[in-house]
């Protein structure tokens, strides 16, 4: 199991406003990809993501990507800009696969551009962008909903669904993939405490602790191995794209504490 340039031609899933900054994306980007050319992402990848998130501690963000042809999806990252931790979520596909979709909760801690960027087999990048508009309350820094008692007895559960297809992102953008793929849904039972968050009632910063990683096998093997961050929300709520064919789903996740949970689910077949 895995653990953890220059824009040669980039067209935006939606322009940036006007006067928004490039400088984080330029300083994520040298970092994690150095001079390696990055090529749009039009009609490989398609950003599922709201105008502005009716909920900054939860805001659901998804995308569907779809490999060119000849090539396979061995990596996607996403990068919320002008979070405290940028590099939000990366999943490393364990089997590289034509297509790929994920759906997460995350915290979404100002206005922001989205990035997605995925990696294929023949070692090309292919990103979209997106911009997110917020209401401004500061989801990194926002109090825990709930107990930090309560929160830390029910740490580690999970709750695997399979249900139906993937959902279209949008009418006509990589629709085909729906057709080969269910839906996994992961709810796993975290705080997610993101660091900067301060208890209402000792007034003091609540230690950082979050997903760390989240390894998924289906039927026994490897299938993609997920890299979190604060950037999860409290209980964070992971779907994915599975092939139809899956008949069991185990999942491991680990914690910045080192707490390890596991659950497993046997899906019926037809």
């Amino acid at each position: 199991m895995k653990h953890l340039s220059i824009i040669a031609s980039l067209l935006m899933a939606t322009a940036l406003p006007l006067g928004a900054s490039t400088e984080s994306w330029d300083a994520v980007k040298a970092q994690l990809y150095g001079e390696r050319t990055m090529l749009s992402g039009d009609g490989i990848i398609a950003i599922d993501a709201p105008y502005r998130t009716p909920d900054d501690t939860r805001t659901d963000l998804a995308a569907q990507i779809q490999a060119p042809p000849g090539a396979e999806i061995v990596k996607v990252t996403v990068v919320l800009d002008e979070n405290p931790m940028p590099v939000s979520a990366v999943f490393d596909l364990d089997r590289p696969q034509p297509g790929f979709y994920f759906d997460l909760t995350m915290r979404v801690n100002g206005p922001t551009p989205l990035h997605v960027i995925a990696e294929t087999s023949d070692g090309r990048l292919f990103v979209s962008e997106t911009f997110v508009k917020t209401s401004g309350t500061g989801a990194c820094s926002a109090p825990p909903g709930t107990n930090p008692e309560l929160a830390l007895a029910s740490l580690g559960r999970m709750d695997i669904d399979v249900v139906g297809a993937v959902p279209g992102i949008d009418a006509g953008k990589l629709t085909n993939l729906a057709s080969r793929l269910s839906r996994m849904d992961v709810d796993i039972s975290h705080p997610s405490h993101s660091g900067m968050q301060m208890d209402q009632i000792s007034l003091l910063f609540v230690p950082m602790r979050y997903v760390e990683s989240v390894e998924i096998d289906l039927d026994g093997a490897g299938f993609v191995d997920v890299t979190g961050s604060i950037s999860l929300s409290e209980n964070p709520r992971l779907g994915l794209a599975v092939p139809q064919s899956t008949r069991s789903v185990d999942v491991t996740m680990t914690d910045t504490d080192g707490t390890v949970s596991h659950a497993r689910k046997d899906l019926p077949g037809f």
